[in-house]
């Protein structure tokens, strides 16, 4: 009605009479002040969010949609309409200036990683998520107008078009949009970037997806994917170990050497060398062309020849068996729970080989690779890829469900679980000819996900190479995602980075996904530095060590006998002030990393300094650095749901905190801060625990396997009972006031009196530790009763459950009186 109103008054303004005329002008401005102007809009050429100005001089052909349809998330959909139809399209949206952003980008085809920055002209080619900072405000602010917003830009799919941001010199940032094939074109967009905005980052971004799934229709979000049952074991992958050489002998030989130390892994991944492939057929010609010039200096590139195992896979004496051998070696000999392969999306690295008998059905043609120009500039090595030269074998699309489902139907037959599905980004190149890249995507995607909903009952898929938001738009099934470029074991300037990307991808990536922070080597320089954080990611925990190559003491700081590990509850990401800040490149910033358990958050701080992306180089390069070591701080509130381990609603924020390398106990006030200083390479845990106050003297917090790296993990569940506090008031005058046990002398509870008892169930078996600010008078396990260390100077209590529970009992019960 008000803007039926406005339009009235409006069309009538010329009729109007002097008298009336301030009249009009008077209700006009009510009229305005009454409006609730939406929080993110654009008005005389400027983005405005919150009513903080985020891009100025937005062109007149970028137009802006309401994103209300989209759910109650506040935001705007951007488009843009051009004078004439083509298959791509470049448009400056606004100028970005004195902000702190993020992007995630696409340094290669297959993956991305992060790149910070405060001006438009610094946001490199292929961002495909944009994350912005105000520098106005304060996130210690409680009032809106005061606080921070974080604003997400997230290019999205349009039709067959898909969009990705980029800046210019002019600090301009634009909009790319393309569909990757010629004869696919379009001049009008409506929905191609969606705008949300709040005061807190993580949910600003969970919201902003979550309009964009109901905008879209074509994809989930990861709390809606079943997770496979790999992600809560310990598992080992052939790659790193054995490459494409990988044969029977080797898979068993790697899982007993595991085993053998007490960490037995319970899944397994036949990486890449398993499958039938050869070469196309040599064809004896001679030509002077430069391409077959390059040809002729690279290795054939290897297609698939058959669905079914090569000769090395096959059981000696009886060929039939097929893979199926090793499969029953891993499950009945070695207690293996699941058994994955690996395939290409396109079938192998060079696809299906046309003409072979067994593979006729599926239509394979040859077709040569067509990269965007944003993948080209960042990795120009794309025009000699022996893909780009030699040429990809695309199965039909109208034929690949049958495809996949021969191929898995056969695997599963043979007792395999699920499958690692890598080289997916590679669809987005052959597009042409087929409706263009997202359509061909879809397509491929939707195929996939049938059949693996049909062969695999356990959601077993893990996707690999896959970074594009074609992909990522349309993926309905898969949970599980690999989230940076590969841990490189014989490449010292890929250590750090890894770390950095993993942690800063996941911020995009686990929205639809289950981030993997894939596989590392436990015999390492850097093999702390990988596996901690590995704990950290909430996703798959397996390693590629060769067999006899192992550093089991590491190795049981993540694995519990039984082969089950602690996971964390969410995709690691970096703490709210690392966001913005350059952990790989600034040679000033400590990268923090938090995720949460149950009953408490897990921390981790990590020296990533002196290597990054080159945008010069275009490959990763090191960097000088100018300090030999980093200082930066821990508080209670890094962990961003830290308030979710505590039971209670008006929890004060304190929190015991223990720190893995030195073992140490501190106890950190609300908004307190405890320094921590790493070199590079070096990293540390923290576990923080909620600390609960039973009454006045006696305060309790958890900590969980104190020898594990994330030792709250095991703390599955969680009560306290506290006696009436009215019969408390004679320890009160004993303990001479003592409120809290931050600070002041822990005693011992020399009184009769019980004052509470905190019971818990401890899942695995190790050292338990906690924080009590006064000693325990008893400590139970089951129903016996265990020693106990106490330490007063710190509150930190000790007892060691040695073995794993009873058969059949899931957990330890755990009760301790104070």
């Amino acid at each position: 009605m008000v803007s039926e109103w406005y339009f009235f008054l409006n069309f009538q303004r010329s009729d109007l009479k002097p008298p009336l005329k301030k009249q009009y002008k008077e209700e006009k401005e009510e009229l305005e002040e009454m409006t609730i102007k939406p929080a993110v809009r654009i008005a005389d050429r400027k983005l405005v969010v919150k009513n903080r100005t985020i891009l100025t001089g937005v062109p007149d052909n970028v137009i802006a949609t309401s994103g209300t349809a989209s759910g109650p998330v506040e935001g705007v959909f951007l488009g843009a309409v051009f004078d004439e139809e083509n298959s791509r399209h470049v448009v400056p949206i606004g100028t970005l200036r004195d902000v702190r952003f993020m992007s995630c980008f696409r340094f290669k085809l297959w993956w991305m990683a992060q790149k910070m920055g405060d001006q438009g002209k610094d946001i490199p080619l292929e961002t495909q998520f944009l994350l912005v900072e105000t520098k106005e405000g304060s996130h210690l602010d409680s009032t809106e107008e005061n606080q921070i917003v974080y604003t997400v830009f997230l290019p999205l799919i349009e039709g067959s078009f898909r969009a990705v941001l980029q800046g210019n010199q002019n600090d301009q940032l634009e909009l790319c949009l393309e569909s990757g094939d010629a004869d696919t074109k379009a001049s009008s967009f409506t929905h191609s970037v969606f705008i949300h905005a709040c005061t807190d980052p993580f949910s600003t971004i969970s919201e902003a997806i979550k309009a964009v799934k109901v905008h879209l229709k074509t994809f989930r979000q990861r709390h809606e994917k079943k997770l496979p049952g790999v992600v809560d074991y310990f598992g080992w992958c052939t790659w790193d170990a054995f490459y494409q050489d990988v044969t029977q002998e080797g898979v068993e030989a790697g899982l007993e050497s595991l085993a053998s130390g007490g960490t037995p892994p319970k899944f397994v991944i036949i990486d890449d060398g398993w499958q039938s492939v050869g070469g196309d057929p040599q064809v004896e010609e001679n030509s002077s062309s430069s391409a077959n010039q390059t040809e002729t200096k690279q290795q054939p590139l290897l297609r698939l020849t058959g669905i079914k195992e090569n000769e090395k896979f096959q059981k000696s004496g009886d060929p039939t068996v097929g893979i199926k051998n090793i499969v029953n070696i891993a499950k009945e000999k070695h207690g293996l729970n699941y058994v994955y392969v690996w395939h290409a999306i396109t079938g192998y690295w060079g696809g299906v080989r046309p003409g072979v008998d067994e593979m006729e059905g599926y239509g394979s043609k040859i077709r040569y690779p067509m990269v965007s120009k944003g993948v080209v500039d960042n990795e120009p090595g794309w025009k000699t890829d022996a893909i780009a030269v030699q040429g990809l074998g695309l199965v039909n699309p109208k034929n690949v469900y049958k495809f996949y489902n021969e191929l898995h139907g056969y695997l599963a037959a043979a007792g395999i679980d699920g499958v690692k599905v890598d080289v997916q980004c590679i669809l987005e190149t052959l597009g042409a000819g087929l409706g263009g890249r997202v359509e061909l995507t879809r397509q491929y995607h939707q195929a996939l996900d049938a059949s693996v909903g049909r062969n695999f009952p356990d959601n077993g898929i893990i996707a690999c190479m896959s970074h594009n938001t074609d992909a990522l738009y349309c993926s309905k099934q898969t949970a599980v995602v690999r989230a940076s470029d590969d841990f490189y074991p014989r490449d010292p300037v890929s250590h750090t980075i890894h770390i950095a990307a993993v942690a800063y991808n996941s911020v995009f990536l686990g929205e639809f996904m289950l981030p993997d922070w894939d596989m590392f080597h436990s015999l390492h320089p850097a093999a702390e530095y990988h596996a901690s954080a590995r704990v950290i990611s909430g996703g798959p925990l397996y390693v590629s060590d060769a067999p006899g190559r192992h550093n089991f003491e590491l190795l049981k700081k993540l694995v519990l006998p039984d082969g089950s590990i602690l996971r964390a509850r969410l995709p690691g990401r970096p703490t709210r002030d690392c966001l913005f800040t350059d952990p790989a490149r600034d040679g000033v910033s400590l990268l923090k990393i938090w995720n949460m358990n149950k009953y408490t958050g897990v921390l981790g701080v990590y020296n990533c300094q002196g290597a990054a992306w080159n945008s010069a180089a275009r490959k990763n390069t090191f960097h000088q650095t100018n300090m030999d070591s980093l200082s930066g701080h821990v508080k209670g509130r890094d962990v961003h749901l830290i308030t979710e381990a505590s039971l209670e609603p008006d929890w004060n924020g304190d929190c015991a905190v223990y720190c893995h390398r030195t073992g140490e106990l501190v106890t950190l006030p609300h908004n307190a801060a405890m320094p921590v200083s790493l070199k590079v390479l070096e990293h540390e845990i923290f576990t923080l625990t909620p600390i609960k106050v039973l009454a006045p003297g006696f305060s309790f917090a958890p900590l969980g396997l104190i020898n594990m790296y994330n030792s709250g993990g095991a703390i599955e569940g969680l009560k306290y009972e506290v006696n009436d506090v009215a019969n408390l008031s004679e320890l009160d005058v004993a303990y001479g006031g003592e409120s809290s046990g931050l600070g002041g002398v822990r005693v011992e509870n020399c009184s009769n009196e019980l004052v509470g008892k905190v019971k818990m169930e401890i899942k695995g078996c190790g050292n338990f530790g906690a924080y009590s600010s006064a000693k325990p008078r008893r400590c139970t396990v089951g129903s016996s009763e265990v020693e106990f260390d106490y330490e007063p100077s710190s509150g930190l209590m000790k007892f060691n459950l040695e073995k794993l529970p009873e058969e059949g009992q899931k957990v330890h019960v755990v009760e301790v009186q104070l």
